[in-house]
């Protein structure tokens, strides 16, 4: 069993919930309150009577008790009592009142894992794989909070989500909810985040928790390139490979909150849920809301056993369907080789070129459609342009698949322009607060999709453009973000509840629309990272990581976004150099070698100005990379310990035999002459062969004195060293 129960003197109902390698243990107390325990390294039935008993027993003394919940460490607090900290739950009741007093009514444990209510989620192939408890929490005045804990056998997180009815007469609105509150005892601990902006996604940012209250947030109506909704909290010593480290992940592509908090007796709280910036969600009689997963990962093997946990749950159990476990084909994306700037003899010149070199997958990006030859008009009349295409888009499809190439296409459903006929046609189709002047970004307006026409609209278009042709890939992107957030449908709302009704909305499209096109290899983008999360990923099994294709910035982004994602997540193509963001001169080799680090692989420039030599690289780089997909799709990262200014990685394939790893040099400097690398986590007995040299020596050298480099003295040079086990 993976959760197991107990009563004590202090406790009538204490729970502990097993992951293979750690447990979570929480109690009820004598007055009905949910009381948080402990969350660490697995425990036994022995322990966790002496985690329950008094000697372990949070509550202060008896001449504190008189603010005896501002400092117990509560499972999920609300607003309005005692405890002052920041709360899970703050509400409104239509008479005034903002009080909930959440006490104990009854739990249940069930095998499997009831899924939330249109939402995505962490699954299970079985029920028999996972166990949930379902603690029953109540306000005397009829507000119910269920506190929803699932367990899977083979993975290391807990799954938290919380439910909320409103049982009582009056109407309630929720102020503040979150999916999850952990209060944990110790306060000296680090705070780790993915901030960043456009282009410039996933930075690691690390730095002491305080008693001063610390969020990372999104307001932006999307997750954001600002802030991930992921962040860690871990012990001051934590490295990759030691210490103790608490993972905070949300399952949600909209306003999202993580905070942290120390409070006044130096314990920290750390709440992860929905933004409650201008966030008001009225609740009737009889009605309920769902609020988005949050994961929690516990690892007291430092950061590197936190993100192998999110790896092989979210590649496994939110990641579904026929390109889950399935390498990606090589692709050839239009973007920054043409642009706007395409003709019907352009894409096939460009097509021939790229089926000449062993791309599979050709993928024409904006400007197909409306009459779209800049970013300033057409969106949402997905009609092709035949004009500028030189024919019908199922006409230019089948001449595309006659090179032996799949065809791919770009879209932006969630977008309007006023320069459309869908504009013309329906104004009030645009998400604004009524009486106000939508603001235009990118000379772009958002639908209003919190409309069920309007979402209609987009899934019956979209429908009938994947149905139009021989479609194999669809590019989904999202490039703004909201402002004056309103409905002409329902100009009360408040921005908050607009701002999760459209995520709700597009979950609604997107899990439509990938149901009736299940072999479409569809890769999420909101202007590269601005929508890479969990939400997004368990509909798309690929993200577009940046739009910096840029090789060097690219390993900050896609080392950082490996904290919490697998590489099989993350879209990374090799571009032309100059690059176009930065201009940045890299070498093919350097460029290859990064890009290929992610699952879904691909180059986009204009190969038809490629010279020989460079072609015959490119033509080398694709063969190298169809020999070893199939090894290393799947295969576990590991962030390398590396000499200053130099960023490695390592790969281990699925079956412990084959290791890749990957260095490469941001700015060279003297002292870097002899440099040496420590892989990790292989077998100390087995005998590696160095594949590039045909050397061979045991796990335990390569991992104890390590591997030389053996780079060129100049900036971002690159090497790639393969290895085989043969014992």
């Amino acid at each position: 069993m993976a959760i197991h129960s107990i009563s004590s003197k202090l406790y009538p109902h204490a729970f502990r919930m097993d992951t293979p390698h750690s447990s979570y243990i929480l109690g009820i107390a004598a007055d009905g309150l949910a009381v948080h325990l402990y969350y660490g390294p697995k425990l036994s039935d022995t322990d966790m009577a002496s985690v329950c008993g008094e000697e372990n027993s949070p509550w202060f003394p008896e001449p504190y008790a008189e603010m005896l919940l501002d400092h117990v460490p509560l499972e999920y607090s609300a607003s309005g009592k005692e405890d002052l900290r920041p709360s899970a739950l703050s509400v409104l009741w239509d008479d005034g009142d903002n009080i909930a007093d959440l006490r104990y009514r009854s739990h249940r444990i069930v095998t499997g894992k009831p899924s939330p209510k249109g939402l995505p989620h962490v699954y299970t192939e079985d029920d028999s794989e996972a166990q949930t408890l379902i603690l029953a929490l109540a306000d005397a005045k009829g507000l119910e909070v269920d506190l929803y804990y699932t367990v899977l056998e083979h993975f290391d997180a807990v799954i938290r989500r919380t439910v909320i009815r409103n049982a009582g007469t009056q109407n309630v609105s929720l102020l503040r909810v979150m999916s999850a509150s952990e209060d944990l005892p110790e306060n000296r601990m680090d705070m780790i985040s993915l901030n960043g902006s456009w282009a410039r996604e996933c930075h690691v940012e690390r730095q002491s928790v305080t008693h001063c209250r610390e969020r990372i947030e999104s307001f932006r109506g999307v997750s954001g390139h600002r802030h991930n909704p992921f962040a860690a909290v871990v012990s001051q010593d934590c490295t990759e490979t030691a210490g103790e480290a608490y993972g905070f992940s949300l399952v949600y592509s909209g306003n999202f909150c993580i905070e942290t908090e120390v409070d006044c007796h130096d314990h920290l709280r750390v709440n992860a849920g929905l933004s409650d910036r201008s966030f008001r969600w009225p609740l009737a009689p009889g009605e309920s809301f769902d609020t988005p997963e949050a994961v929690l990962v516990y690892s007291n093997r430092g950061l590197g056993g936190m993100s192998q946990a999110y790896h092989q749950l979210y590649a496994k159990r939110v990641s579904r369907g026929y390109w889950r476990d399935r390498p990606r084909p090589v692709l050839l994306n239009t973007w920054e080789g043409l642009y706007f700037d395409f003709n019907h003899e352009k894409l096939i010149r460009l097509a021939k070129s790229a089926a000449d070199i062993g791309i599979e997958l050709f993928v024409l990006d904006d400007g197909w459609f409306g009459h779209r030859s800049n970013a300033n008009s057409s969106l949402g009349d997905w009609v092709p342009w035949e004009e500028k295409l030189g024919c019908t888009l199922p006409q230019l499809v089948s001449e595309i698949n006659s090179l032996g190439l799949a065809f791919g296409i770009w879209v932006e459903p969630e977008m309007i322009s006023e320069d459309s006929n869908l504009y013309h046609a329906h104004p009030d189709w645009v998400l604004c607060r009524p009486a106000r002047t939508a603001t235009q970004s990118r000379t772009q307006l958002m639908l209003d999709l919190t409309r069920p026409e309007v979402c209609d609209y987009i899934i019956d278009t979209m429908t009938k453009l994947f149905s139009s042709a021989n479609i194999s890939y669809v590019k989904w992107d999202m490039n703004r973000f909201m402002t004056e957030v309103g409905s002409s449908a329902d100009p009360k709302a408040s921005a908050g509840a607009l701002a999760h009704r459209y995520m709700l909305s597009v979950y609604r499209m997107m899990d439509t629309l990938t149901s009736r096109f299940p072999k479409i290899l569809f890769e999420g983008c909101a202007g590269g990272g601005g929508r890479f999360d969990p939400g997004t990923l368990y509909y798309f099994p690929q993200v577009w990581t940046s739009d910096d294709t840029d090789p060097v910035q690219r390993l900050t982004i896609q080392g950082g976004a490996s904290l919490a994602y697998p590489t099989s997540m993350m879209s990374c193509h090799v571009s032309a150099s100059p690059n176009h963001q930065l201009g940045r001169l890299t070498t093919f080799e350097t460029r290859w070698n990064i890009a290929v680090l992610g699952g879904g692989f691909g180059y986009e420039l204009d190969t038809t100005k490629l010279t020989p030599d460079e072609r015959e690289t490119v033509r080398q780089q694709i063969i190298q990379y169809k020999k070893e997909r199939g090894i290393l799709f799947g295969s576990e990262l590991y962030r390398l310990a590396a000499p200053k200014d130099t960023v490695a990685f390592q790969q281990i394939s699925k079956d412990k035999r084959h290791i890749v790893v990957t260095c490469c040099r941001k700015l060279f400097d003297m002292v870097q002459e002899t440099s040496w690398l420590h892989l990790v986590d292989l077998e100390s007995a087995a005998i590696y062969r160095n594949l590039e040299t045909g050397s061979a020596c045991t796990g335990a050298a390569l991992m104890g004195m390590g591997v030389r480099l053996h780079l060129p003295f100049q900036d971002f040079a690159s090497c790639r060293i393969r290895f085989e086990r043969i014992n």
